[in-house]
């Protein structure tokens, strides 16, 4: 198996930041809020458009996005009288992607 070279080493990880590395793993440990985030992979989208493609309530999706926003997953910009939703930044795919290629591999 060839050897993963990441950039942090342990001793570079300060309690602080461990606490936020896993508060972020359990904003995405919830299967609604990786739906959201696969959708938005693909286009922005409005709540009505995530809820209808989900098969939410619009109040569930809001308040998904809301947790999603707090957390710096997603952001909004607002067009008239709707907002709409996309992935905050490149970041936020390449962490679905690369969980996506570990899970396939079994």
């Amino acid at each position: 198996m060839p050897e993963y070279k990441h950039r942090y080493s342990f001793e570079e990880w300060k309690e602080n930041n461990l606490y936020f590395l896993t508060e972020f793993f359990k904003v995405l440990g919830t299967p609604a809020r990786i739906r959201i985030l696969l959708l938005l992979m693909d286009q922005e989208a409005c709540v009505s458009d995530l809820a209808e493609k989900l098969g939410m309530t619009h109040s569930a999706v809001s308040h998904q996005l809301n947790i999603l926003k707090s957390n710096r997953l997603v952001k909004r910009r607002r067009n008239g009288k709707m907002i709409f939703y996309t992935l905050a930044d490149d970041h936020v795919q390449l962490v679905i992607e690369k969980g996506m290629e570990h899970i396939m591999k079994f």
